[in-house]
């Protein structure tokens, strides 16, 4: 009979949880704006309920957000050149994760605490001790990351599809809001 009673009461708490975690990243997924400048130095990175799909070519790199809950992606890092200081990219997972691409010759270190983590699978490199560093550092719980200088097989063909569904869903959004200003650019005609 204890032990039923028990039961009930994490299954119920188990239960709110979930529902006061989604109520959550809905709140945060109205209030954070993911950037979209892909030459920012500082950026914002979102996967709220959805896909993240990022390519950076920042020419003096510094870091930002990186936000993933119940959702993940691709932040890819490949193309940016780091700050000579470094960055620092603050990350927060929830039930979500993905993938950090950087160069190979960049240095990584990783200070990312709760239940999940954040993995540098890179082969080992010897890197001078003046080297600019790139510093992941947050909260992870119940997801994770990689850091990689590679996709995977297939992943590849993924990230471009997503980037062309996230060009066309901008677009979108850039006329819809034209629209909604009265723009006549972008106005319909009025029908016959």
């Amino acid at each position: 009979m204890f032990i039923r009673r028990i039961f009930k009461l994490v299954v119920v708490g188990w239960i709110v949880g979930m529902i006061a975690g989604a109520i959550a990243a809905l709140t945060m997924k109205r209030q954070l704006v993911p950037t979209t400048d892909e030459s920012a130095d500082e950026i914002a990175a979102v996967a709220i309920f959805g896909p993240l799909s990022f390519h950076s070519t920042a020419t003096s790199f510094r870091g930002g957000a990186l936000e993933c809950w119940y959702g993940g992606g691709v932040l890819d890092l490949r193309d940016a050149v780091l700050a000579p200081e470094g960055a620092t990219l603050t990350v927060r997972a929830i039930f979500g994760g993905g993938q950090v691409l950087v160069p190979a010759t960049w240095k990584v270190v990783t200070r990312v605490r709760g239940i999940g983590g954040i993995s540098d699978v890179r082969a080992p490199k010897g890197y001078a001790t003046d080297a600019p560093e790139l510093v992941i550092e947050g909260i992870v719980m119940f997801g994770g990351f990689a850091v990689t200088s590679e996709l995977a097989e297939g992943e590849a063909e993924w990230l471009e599809g997503m980037k062309g569904k996230q060009a066309g869903a901008s677009e979108a959004g850039i006329e819809s809001a034209a629209a909604a200003e009265g723009d006549p650019a972008t106005e319909m005609a009025p029908a016959g």
